[in-house]
């Protein structure tokens, strides 16, 4: 492990002014975004659509520093025969790889999901490398619920089985010489407050600190994709931006060790104007000891992929909408973002 070329690459993914696309959809998170704008979900169209993205020059160059793709899509070239993978490259960014495989129910505790995709992950590894990519990206999924055993979710089992995985492909990708983006998601369904999701957001996050440095991860080398302190989508009382960058920075500092260079935000169902405000209100909270920035998915497509809506004389439209939110979302990891910027705009 070369730990200087580690920190090298996790530093430009969290360049200032810059974020992370993740064009990771699964097969089936993609079929589902495409049906909702009348698009089969074929391998030719999922290809035209990323090209599109990765075509766009000014919001690729300008404001998004790496792109989580997804396996599928690492080995895709695009119409006129260039490597995708070539195209992440040309355009300054650093191409990046999922390699987890999904969820599976957790043994022993109803409700609960354990992220899998450990065995012969270091095979995979070495090829990914090989093809460009120099981060990866593991999701573990945290649940917050009453539970269907009358136990409340979730539970210490559920939160330390992920954490040990997280650490474990970790130090797994520094071994191969590539940054793992660490990301355990504290989802935001249900009816809970806030304060009920910085309480599980911190034992998450505290388990998962605890597990990297157990099993020898260089913190130097690693990027952290938490989610943010927000109130559940069902609860009845939602939590004020002001609110969600307070609580948010608050617990970062409680648990986050300054060695990380720098936190991407998930934006976690939020909507994007919510995610956008949401990261500017942080980046104003500073001076903070990692940068803050985004790793968008859904708060950064979902505009793209209705203005393109699947057809060729569209894909202006697509890359103009996607440089807009690219934009938005790298002027408020400055905390320079303001909201009349999207109206102007529309």
């Amino acid at each position: 492990m070369n730990l200087t070329e580690l920190n090298k690459v996790a530093q430009a993914m969290v360049t200032p002014g810059k974020g992370i696309l993740a064009a990771d959809e699964s097969s089936g998170t993609i079929k589902k975004r495409f049906d909702a704008i009348g698009v089969e979900s074929t391998e030719d169209n999922r290809r035209d659509y990323r090209e599109m993205l990765f075509r766009a020059k000014d919001a690729m160059s300008q404001h998004i520093s790496g792109v989580i793709l997804y396996d599928e899509t690492i080995w895709q070239t695009a119409r006129d025969g260039t490597p995708l993978v070539k195209l992440i490259e040309e355009s300054g960014a650093i191409p990046g790889i999922k390699v987890d495989e999904g969820t599976q129910a957790l043994p022993m505790c109803p409700g609960e999901l354990v992220t899998v995709g450990l065995d012969k992950l270091a095979e995979r590894l070495k090829k990914y490398y090989e093809r460009g990519a120099r981060f990866a990206k593991w999701r573990a999924v945290i649940d917050i619920g009453s539970g269907t055993d009358g136990r409340g979710i979730p539970s210490m089992t559920a939160i330390s089985v992920n954490a040990h995985a997280l650490a474990r492909y970790a130090t797994l990708c520094q071994a191969a010489q590539i940054v793992p983006i660490v990301e355990p998601e504290v989802l935001m369904d249900g009816d809970h407050d806030i304060d009920r999701c910085y309480d599980v957001t911190q034992r998450v996050l505290n388990k998962t600190f605890q597990e990297l440095r157990v099993q020898r991860v260089a913190l130097e080398g690693m990027v952290l994709k938490p989610n943010m302190a927000v109130s559940g989508k069902k609860c009845g009382k939602q939590a004020s931006v002001a609110e969600v960058a307070e609580k948010t920075v608050r617990l970062l500092k409680a648990c986050v060790p300054a060695a990380v260079p720098g936190i991407a935000f998930l934006s976690g169902g939020q909507s994007d104007e919510e995610a956008t405000a949401h990261l500017d209100a942080m980046n104003r909270l500073g001076p903070l000891p990692w940068r803050l920035t985004f790793s968008y998915g859904r708060a950064l497509q979902a505009a793209p992929q209705k203005a393109w809506s699947g057809k060729a004389e569209n894909v202006a439209a697509g890359q103009r909408a996607f440089a807009h939110r690219a934009r938005m979302n790298a002027l408020a990891s400055r905390g320079e973002w303001d909201s009349g910027l999207e109206k102007k705009a529309a």
